[in-house]
């Protein structure tokens, strides 16, 4: 199968209700993570280390940041004459309320569908973090002679409450379940979906003919007997972002050595804008241990097991421990923090202590000064 061939959707407000804290000014697709990526910057990495040069990102509402992310989509060798990447706004036929659902922001991307000379689609969401090998997903597609293939991850499930959890014959999909996890290992969707285009433009006007609402019941579930649904297991570091504690666990686990080397791998790297700044300065006196620190910051205090963005400072004196810091972020001299998720621009002024705990941390919106 060419790659070229496979036409790249992704949602970039799927879940966003799931961290409202972090998305209330931004797109799921557009939160930072890791110190210096975005979480869309995953799935398009790894839609483009297979080859894919068509991607259309669909958008919802709070996409100014996700824009000025993906610009001409240079990063991702996506600048291109013929095919690139595409912002897909909100269309909604509805007289009120916008887009609601999948389905709905499915049908308003069919005028580019429609128009795309690619015989695939693969489709997917932006708060699952991971390096998957799309082409090993073709290439068992196409050994199966499946009709639609979803990826999935075996483990304790996410507590998203729509999303679906799997039995198998072979590699053949027999049992969906939706619902709350149950607690133990689950064979569970990593909503990323591949099939020919002609048969997902077919589901979605019969789906929006019979006024169906839900992409998991009313088209995946909905014809498990009638079409030949089949599952890849993808093995590697996968992490769901399905809360702002799972957001801050999937960061603190990158300070894992291993971790790391399963997900920014050489053989499929994870791209990103590039920020030119210089290089971080640690001040006479700093002590800084098992962290993740981006360029352009300047540390004067004590950092441990944290992960800061481009920018942060850290005051004389001051004590960060097991913190993710964002873009901006200032903490005065002999200030204490502990288990803090700041966001962008944020502030602790100097002397004061803020501390939340590994199993309850607490978030600091932006620009917010304390």
């Amino acid at each position: 199968m060419r790659m070229n061939n496979v036409l790249g959707l992704i949602f970039s407000n799927a879940y966003d209700s799931a961290v409202p804290e972090l998305t209330a000014l931004r797109t799921m697709g557009s939160v930072p993570f890791g110190g210096r990526y975005r979480l869309i910057d995953f799935v398009l990495s790894n839609m483009v280390n297979c080859g894919i040069t068509k991607v259309g990102v669909a958008t919802k509402s709070n996409y100014q940041s996700l824009m000025d992310h993906l610009g001409s989509g240079k990063p991702w060798d996506l600048s291109r004459k013929t095919g690139g990447i595409f912002i897909l706004p909100p269309f909604s036929s509805k007289d009120a309320g916008g887009v609601r659902n999948r389905i709905e922001m499915l049908h308003g991307c069919m005028n580019f569908l429609s128009h795309s000379k690619e015989e695939y689609v693969i489709l997917t969401d932006c708060n699952v973090v991971c390096n998957t090998d799309l082409g090993a997903l073709f290439d068992a597609h196409t050994a199966s002679g499946a009709d639609i293939t979803v990826a999935y991850k075996r483990g304790v499930k996410p507590a998203l409450t729509d999303l679906m959890s799997f039995a198998f014959d072979g590699s053949r999909i027999t049992e969906i379940s939706v619902g709350e996890p149950t607690g133990g290992e689950e064979a569970y969707s990593l909503n990323l979906f591949f099939m020919r285009k002609a048969l997902l433009e077919r589901l979605i006007q019969e789906a929006v003919s019979l006024h169906f609402d839900d992409f998991e019941r009313d088209i995946i579930h909905r014809n498990l007997r009638t079409l030949k649904i089949c599952g890849f297991e993808e093995t590697g570091f996968v992490r769901t972002i399905s809360g702002l504690q799972s957001f801050y666990d999937a960061n603190m686990e990158l300070l894992h050595r291993e971790n790391r080397r399963q997900l920014f791998t050489p053989e499929r790297p994870i791209y990103t804008k590039v920020r030119d700044d210089m290089p971080t300065i640690y001040g006479l006196g700093s002590e800084v241990t098992n962290s993740l620190i981006a360029d352009g910051c300047t540390i004067e205090g004590t950092v441990e097991n944290s992960i800061l963005f481009r920018g942060v400072r850290v005051g004389r004196g001051a004590v960060v421990r097991d913190c993710i810091l964002m873009q901006g972020s200032m903490i005065g001299e002999n200030a204490r923090m502990g288990c803090i998720v700041m966001d962008k621009n944020g502030v602790l002024k100097p002397g004061k202590t803020l501390c939340g705990d590994k199993t309850f941390p607490i978030y600091i919106g932006k620009g917010i000064m304390i």
